[in-house]
């Protein structure tokens, strides 16, 4: 047997060597997943032994993580917001620069609630908000935490996403108050009787699918149906706020992502077009059907993005843009207000 502190040197000098990403930290996170604990008795405890079972359970994982695998496909986690979300490799891996979309979207409530004279305590009561691609659901779940008198609507063309999404809201508690539904963009809330909105130029093999609202879970008895049918087209809703993170790498770039990226996250998720703005487009004209006036939009931003993106916001339906940068100082949100 080997003590902790030889089984994370061995582990981190694998990684540093394979050239992995924050290798200290992936190899921290191995170990702490197969031994079960937290950080702080991982370096309280250096000299603990390690049993052979854990020991090889932790250098196959390093193997894997060494040859591109995402080290949250192996532990199944990922942090965002505060909070432990269930990763897969059907929904793309929460990103910590995804947290902007939160800060903004409450941000520009509180701001309309003071605009408006009302009291500064936002607790979400009578709030209408749709995350659009939902994924993994953090932004949806994020919000309805934040906001816990809410009503959330969260959308995505992946049946698989979705279903990860509908357990994550399960694991925080917010299931009663997250509708989920299986369309493209803003599709399942066109109005019944007229003809689907523009479709996107990702996934448009999927176009073809009735939207409809997941299943739920196994063992769940709530149910998010809300006219009886199984399949349904929900009428259309004024909403308060819509939140995006879409796919927004161009085709064009694929060669250039990191193995890890580009070989095990999922390609509806990532690719938004050649360029990787095209979806921009129909998102923003149909957000602008779909909020009431003063509502609010919260977009996040590929990294060379914004040129194409803002003009589209250049028009009389949108008011107050603005962009946000992130930690390294790139253009990741931008933000309007329905006129």
């Amino acid at each position: 047997m080997i003590d902790v502190r030889t089984a994370l040197k061995q582990g981190l000098a694998q990684l540093r060597e394979a050239r992995v990403p924050s290798f200290t930290l992936a190899a921290e996170l191995l170990l702490l997943h197969v031994l079960g604990r937290d950080r702080t008795w991982l370096y309280a405890h250096p000299e603990e032994q390690v049993t052979l079972v854990d020991a090889e359970r932790f250098f196959a994982l390093i193997v894997r993580r060494a040859n591109g695998e995402p080290t949250q496909h192996r532990t199944g986690k990922q942090e965002f917001w505060g909070l432990d979300f269930e990763v897969t490799p059907d929904v793309l891996i929460p990103r910590p620069e995804t947290e902007h979309v939160i800060e903004v979207a409450l941000d520009r409530l509180a701001v309309r609630e003071l605009r408006a004279g009302r009291k500064q305590t936002l607790t979400g009561k009578g709030l209408q908000i749709a995350d659009i691609g939902t994924g993994s659901g953090c932004i949806a779940i994020a919000l309805a935490k934040e906001l816990p008198h809410a009503t959330i609507y969260a959308t995505d063309i992946s049946s698989a996403a979705l279903a990860v999404a509908r357990r994550n809201a399960a694991r925080h508690s917010v299931s009663d108050r997250i509708h989920f539904l299986e369309c493209n963009l803003l599709d399942g809330f066109a109005a019944r009787g007229t003809a689907n909105a523009a479709p996107s130029v990702a996934g448009a093999q999927h176009l073809s699918r009735p939207c409809r609202d997941a299943a739920p879970l196994s063992g769940n008895t709530t149910t998010h149906i809300e006219d009886g049918s199984r399949t349904t087209e929900h009428g259309s809703r004024p909403f308060d706020l819509i939140a995006s993170n879409p796919p927004y790498i161009g085709r064009r770039e694929a060669a250039t992502l990191m193995r890890e990226v580009c070989d095990h996250e999922p390609e509806i998720a990532l690719f938004g077009g050649e360029e990787g703005y095209e979806l921009y487009a129909g998102l923003i004209t149909q957000a602008a059907a779909h909020l009431k006036s003063a509502g609010v939009l919260v977009l996040e931003l590929g990294h060379n993005s914004l040129p194409a993106v803002q003009p589209l916001l250049d028009a009389p339906a949108w008011a107050n843009i603005a962009v946000t940068n992130d930690l390294a100082g790139i253009p990741r949100i931008i933000a309007a207000e329905r006129t």
